[in-house]
């Protein structure tokens, strides 16, 4: 050792002289080192080692974004790309700038890592069509979220769906998210925009320029989008399907007029809350000789008579129509929309707070609508039984009717309309305050054989008298809802029970003056059938009507006998019954079921999927038992 110390040979010095090629280009690649190597002997350093500060040395930072792009748009693959945009921010961004297109792709580049790293993605969701979908909600939506969605997807094609859904308060969506999308997504389908108000024409803009193939198209609350925006959409989308546009204050009737001359393949159109959309906007996307829509709502519009007079003579191919609070279309609108013609295709009608809806135009619609198989009014005030029955009368093929808030009719058009709806297989009464409980003639009225299903909710003047009348003429009901009526007793609703046959789902919710006996006759004369009871607030129901239900429901599977007077008695008596098919079970407000309770709950939990003992006098410790032992049955307690 002494000798190598005090070597006093050669003392020729040789700046990077080689001593060892691996460590030379460490010690190179760190800085700069003066190396003494003397002949035919390993190298010794003869002087300090020196670094030179790293921040002198030239970096990939100090380029432009011009050459970073030219340079990332080079990497490989997708595995690639991914590792670069986790690098910085930048290069994020400068990432997702490069369009699909742009992207350099080396012939002899194998895919396998880009399949490898798409078969671990699991935050992506593939829908049924096989496209990518992506929903990103609240403090997730903002740009740099957007990019890296863009970078990670587009070596798989790219997004095939994608909603946003608010934005992040403090730093939002803004165009140049998505334009990252749009660039990285080239075969984006669909894009629903919600709440996003950072996002304006020029974002919309790129859309338009790179998703040739959009076909669905929504924006909600978008307020900084324009005419601008739509009519690149218009010009650039041809294969636009579905359009929904709500609450954008900026979009009016020039984009929609886009919409109509270019977009010949749309078939679902939503206008909501628009004030510049009037009747130009609407006509123009009904009256084009190709136009190939079937669904159409039109929501909170300034439009008058004429838009309703363009669909009826126009919408020959419309299957859907919702109409709803129109407050400038008058009974001539509705009257010149049925005598037109045009809607022989129309199925659905829905027709809400419209004060030009009256008997008149109601009647207009029955003729001109032949094949109108559902029908639903609200809020619509101006319409009396003389228009319901002229309706009911003209519309043969009706099967579906809804009536909700509509105070002018009375049980007698709604007796009337059944009796000639000789089709109508549902009705549906909400809030109707016009019925009064008054006995009426019936004889000359026919049963409507073909009715299933009879809803009568929150219509406090229904009362037994009412009921008993519905009920001769529904001796083929399956379906049975009567939630809310207290007025209805025993007498009114068991000669309604014996004319029907096969009772399949019945809801007594807040009947409060209902008793056992309605239960038993409910339970004898259709237990055979009976799958699901809803018995919530019906205060004077006890235990015996669990013993009927035990001994004549074996198809029951959804029982609610929430704030009834069941006891731990009745409880035991259900789990001795013959229902084996029972799923759920709702206790909730029996204040006198108990821990006695817990083996009647154990033994019916062999089949128990739900169970509710909230406000029960169940304790905590039974239900941690329950729990335990029923694990496949979710408990609220």
């Amino acid at each position: 050792m002494p000798t190598l110390v005090n070597y006093s040979g050669d003392d020729e010095f040789y700046s990077g002289g080689s001593f060892c090629s691996a460590d030379l280009g460490l010690m190179l690649s760190l800085g700069h080192a003066d190396v003494y190597c003397p002949p035919r002997k390993r190298a010794r350093i003869s002087g300090p080692f020196v670094v030179e500060d790293r921040s002198k040395d030239p970096s990939l930072e100090i380029l432009p974004d011009e050459c970073l792009f030219e340079i990332l748009r080079r990497l490989p693959g997708g595995r690639e790309r991914g590792a670069a945009a986790c690098v910085s921010k930048r290069w994020l961004i400068v990432l997702s700038s490069v369009r699909n297109s742009e992207i350099f792709r080396s012939k002899s580049y194998n895919n396998l890592n880009d399949a490898i790293m798409i078969s671990k993605d699991e935050d992506l969701e593939v829908e049924c069509d096989g496209y990518l979908t992506r929903c990103v909600e609240g403090k997730k939506a903002t740009d740099v979220r957007l990019a890296a969605i863009a970078v990670g997807t587009s070596t798989r094609g790219g997004l095939g769906k994608l909603s946003i859904r608010g934005s992040n308060s403090v730093c939002g969506i803004t165009n140049v998210g998505l334009s990252a999308i749009a660039h990285g997504c080239p075969s984006l389908r669909v894009l629903s925009l919600w709440n996003v108000p950072s996002i304006g024409d020029d974002g919309l803009l790129e859309v338009a320029r790179e998703c040739r193939s959009l076909e669905k198209l929504d924006l909600s609350h978008c307020r900084s989008i324009s005419n601008k925006g739509l009519v690149a959409i218009a010009e650039n989308c041809p294969s636009l399907t579905s359009l929904t546009i709500e609450s954008c204050p900026k979009i009016g009737n020039e984009g929609l007029q886009a919409i109509g001359r270019c977009c010949t393949k749309l078939q679902s159109l939503t206008i909501k809350d628009c004030p510049l959309v009037g009747d130009q906007g609407v006509a123009s996307l009904l009256s084009s000789g190709a136009s190939m829509l079937s669904k159409v709502k039109l929501h909170g519009l300034n439009i008058t008579d004429f838009s309703l007079a363009v669909i009826g003579h126009y919408g020959k191919l419309i299957t859907n129509l919702n109409l709803c609070s129109l407050r400038n279309v008058s009974q001539k609108g509705f009257w010149v929309m049925g005598n037109a013609q045009g809607l022989q295709s129309l199925v659905s009608l829905t027709i809400t707070l419209c004060q030009g809806a009256t008997d008149v135009g109601l009647e207009a619609v029955g003729k001109g609508c032949p094949n109108l198989k559902h029908m639903c009014i609200r809020k619509c005030c101006f319409v009396s039984d003389g228009g319901l029955v002229a309706f009911a009368k003209e519309a043969g093929s009706l099967e579906s009717l809804i009536l909700e808030e509509c105070n002018r009719i009375t049980q007698v058009g709604i007796l009337n309309a059944v009796s000639n709806c000789r089709k109508l297989k549902s009705l549906s009464l909400v809030k109707c305050m016009g019925i009064k409980d008054l006995a009426l003639q019936t004889s000359m009225l026919s049963p409507c054989e073909s009715l299933r299903s009879l809803s009568i909710r929150s219509c406090p003047g229904f009362g037994s008298t009412s009921l008993a009348m519905v009920g001769k003429l529904c001796p083929k009901l399956h379906q049975l809802n009567l939630s809310g009526l207290c007025g209805i007793t025993d007498a009114g609703l068991l000669p309604l029970l014996e004319n029907c046959e096969g009772l399949v789902k019945v809801n007594l919710s807040d009947c409060l003056n209902l008793t056992d006996q309605v239960v038993l006759s409910l339970a004898t004369r259709h237990g055979e059938t009976l799958e699901l009871l809803n018995l919530d607030g019906c205060r004077k129901v006890t235990d015996a009507s669990l013993v009927a239900i035990a001994d004549y429901c074996p198809l029951l599977n959804d029982l609610d006998v929430s704030k009834c007077a069941i006891t731990d008695s009745g409880v035991a008596a259900l789990s001795r019954g013959v229902q084996v098919n029972l799923q759920v079970l709702s206790l909730s407000g029996c204040s006198m079921v108990s821990n006695k309770s817990v083996p009647s709950f154990k033994k019916l939990g062999e089949n128990l999927l739900g169970l509710n003992l909230q406000h029960c006098s169940v304790s905590c410790s039974s239900v941690e038992l329950l729990v335990e032992d029923l694990w496949r049955c979710d408990i609220l307690s």
